[in-house]
């Protein structure tokens, strides 16, 4: 869905809506499944110095790999997000460090593409189930395993024995 963001903010647009996680490929590449839902808020406006703001919210409870089982698992994710829009990378470097630069080449703005990076940015880098729901034992793991000790033989064993012998030939 394209839009041009300046007029949307002008505008004071609000937009609500939901996602399938197919509708989203580069973000469902990421996941265990493309079974999901997702719940985008984007609230369109102008702030105090004139700038055009884009408030994004994502909400989803999507399928993830669990690292440990490789089993999927449910999780929970959710961003919010406060962009400028900016035409220029000069623009984009003197944005406030509250806002992040939604750069906008030419008038509309692809907003498919705005959640769905929104999305990748809100997804954990390393998802776990808790152990007791794991598949996978941890018990094996948990424990080093303890090796028997070897009889060390001392490097100056030999020298202690050719003392003996010296001392029981005298």
């Amino acid at each position: 869905m394209l839009l041009d963001a300046r007029k949307a903010a002008t505008r004071a647009v609000h937009i609500q809506g939901g996602l399938r996680a197919a509708q989203v490929p580069e973000f469902a590449a990421l996941l265990a499944g493309e079974e999901g839902t997702i719940a985008v808020d984007l609230a369109f406006s102008k702030d105090d110095q004139g700038r055009y703001v884009v408030q994004l919210k994502v909400e989803a409870d999507v399928a993830v790999t669990c690292q440990r089982c490789l089993g999927p698992m449910l999780q929970h994710i959710s961003g919010n997000t406060r962009l400028a829009v900016v035409m220029t990378d000069q623009q984009a470097a003197a944005l406030p460090r509250h806002l992040d630069p939604l750069l906008v080449e030419g008038q509309m703005c692809n907003l498919h593409a705005l959640v769905e990076e929104e999305l990748i940015l809100a997804l954990p880098p390393f998802n776990y189930h808790k152990q007791s729901e794991c598949s996978t034992s941890l018990a094996v793991y948990a424990d080093p395993i303890e090796e028997p000790e070897q009889a060390r033989t001392n490097p100056f064993e030999v020298l202690g024995r050719l003392k003996l012998d010296e001392e029981h030939q005298e």
